[in-house]
């Protein structure tokens, strides 16, 4: 018992780390419908799994060798495991100073980052943190010049070996709002989380008006607006439901196949929905969630993003036990064309899957890109030309198919040169490098204008054309590869995924090429 004193010592000073910024402060935090930051690390992480590393960290005051107060770091680190599988997590405590960045001890966040680089293991932030404080110059007796750190970094690094999860659990400003978009998929929770580089005192100061942090960065911005978080929680236990879900998928890092779980759905399983899905008049919509529900494992599908640019669907599935990444058009928003904010989260999608070499699966109904005078002013063709490079780039195994439309240079992302590709039709598809029904005033019109009835003239060539677009036109030249039932896309579908494991094998590593951008 010679060191009980020290022991003593150490779990004195544990219980008080556990204490984060004392009762006041933490009832302030269930007041605000949050929870702590021990009680989120709790829910999340399988249980008695979390080892936090750094718990000792903080600021103390001694009268002469006894600790008389102890204020602990306001972040939480270590390792837990998710569904048995390791990770790091740091989470930010805002009973202790707000969470402000420039207060952290140490730096633990960063040295989280450096585990996760280091042992190739993902990472998860649970943001409830503002960035910088004047309370900082104060105390430091002077200000300070920002500084690129040696944390964005580690970002960047990270973001090519292993996943990175983002949770947006209360106000989170500067630094931390950064943070939120370093990731691979981030999630906030609806009426409690807030994103923004600086708040309403911020807004004030520098433009003049008053708005309300709600106003400013709630779920109605960042989630339905401008996308800079990919999907929205109700509560706290959904949003780790949905980390839990998003990881699944992926493995722990680049250099391990993607994880293949138990298939408890037939390979061959055969929809007679399928035949009549796709109505024959081309003016008529479908559901698309239906189509995926009909074709990948039961139950399987996570959508990521679902309510910023709808006109295409993304997420991930499984395919006979495999993950997959999933896209398809959504011919009930802007008839399923690609405009800006679509473009933007397809290519970030196509990256997230390049990178941890999941195969691309998708569905298209693509009548090309969104034209008009909004789409000109927010600069439609430069997103169309990021999405032409983010698609060529991709590595990964990749199978599409045509279930109706593919028109123009964004018909032509269904595809990319190289690499291990298959392109199969359903008989309800037809494409081509215009529409029929635009391209005729275009290529006609002198033929058009110079009739003695020119609508009659015009509709009596576009009837012409409409007549030679049959898919099997297209089959007789080589140019479609396959036309199947659709009913036995599944069958296909999982004959595909099953071929690929072999070629994945193949690239497991960084990907090359441009890594994955936020």
């Amino acid at each position: 018992m010679v060191w009980q004193p020290e022991i003593d010592e150490l779990k004195r000073r544990q219980q008080l780390a556990e204490q984060m910024g004392g009762p006041e402060s933490v009832q302030r935090q269930h007041e605000r419908g949050k929870l702590t930051v021990r009680e989120r690390i709790a829910k999340l992480t399988d249980p008695g799994s979390f080892q936090e590393i750094g718990k000792l960290a903080g600021a103390a005051t001694y009268e002469g060798e006894k600790l008389v107060s102890f204020r602990p770091a306001n972040c939480v680190m270590g390792i837990g495991t998710i569904d048995s599988r390791k990770i790091i997590l740091s989470g930010g405590d805002f009973t202790v100073r707000g969470g402000a960045a420039d207060a952290a001890i140490g730096n633990k966040n960063a040295f989280g980052l450096k585990m996760a680089l280091n042992w190739r293991l993902p990472f998860v932030r649970l943001l409830d943190a503002t960035g910088g404080s004047v309370r900082t110059f104060e105390q430091i007796g002077r200000t300070y010049i920002p500084d690129a750190n040696e944390q964005c970094a580690l970002n960047g690094k990270l973001l090519s070996i292993a996943p990175v999860v983002s949770a947006v659990l209360g106000s989170v400003a500067g630094l931390p709002a950064v943070e939120a978009c370093l990731a691979h998929w981030n999630v906030m929770v609806k009426g409690i989380s807030q994103v923004f580089p600086g708040g309403p005192p911020v807004v004030k100061a520098a433009l003049g008006y008053d708005i309300t942090k709600e106003e400013l960065g709630d779920e109605r911005t960042q989630v339905f607006q401008s996308g800079v978080i990919d999907n929205l929680a109700n509560t706290e236990e959904e949003a780790f439901e949905m980390i839990r879900k998003f990881l699944s998928y992926l493995p722990s890092n680049v250099y391990e196949m993607p994880p293949r779980v138990e298939p408890k759905d037939k390979p061959d399983r055969r929809e007679e929905k399928l035949l009549s899905v796709i109505p024959r008049n081309r003016r008529k919509g479908y559901n698309p969630y239906q189509i995926l529900k009909l074709v990948v494992d039961k139950d399987s599908f996570f959508e990521i993003a679902p309510f910023y640019g709808r006109s295409r669907v993304t997420g991930f599935a499984r395919v006979n036990g495999y993950p997959v990444g999933l896209m398809i058009n959504n011919p009930m928003f802007l008839g399923g064309s690609m405009d800006i904010a679509a473009g933007n989260k397809v290519t970030r999608f196509l990256q997230l899957c390049n990178t941890f070499h999941l195969p691309m699966v998708y569905f298209a109904d693509e009548p090309g890109f969104m034209v008009g005078t909004d789409a000109q002013k927010q600069g439609i063709v430069r997103a169309g030309a990021k999405i032409v490079l983010a698609t060529c780039n991709t590595q990964m195994p990749w199978i599409t198919f045509i279930i109706r439309q593919l028109f123009g240079v964004a018909g032509q992302n269904h595809n990319r040169p190289g690499g291990m590709y298959r392109r199969i039709a359903w008989p309800s598809g037809y494409w081509g490098s215009m529409h029929i029904e635009g391209g005729v005033s275009a290529a006609y019109r002198r033929e058009i204008d110079s009739a003695p009835d020119p609508e009659a003239k015009r509709q009596e060539i576009e009837r012409k054309l409409n007549a030679i677009s049959s898919p099997f036109r297209t089959a007789e030249a080589f140019n479609i590869e396959e036309i199947i039932d659709p009913r036995d896309t599944r069958p296909v579908l999982c004959d595909f995924i099953e071929m690929a494991q072999a070629e994945i094998r193949t690239h497991l590593g960084p990907t090359p090429g441009p890594s994955f951008w936020p």
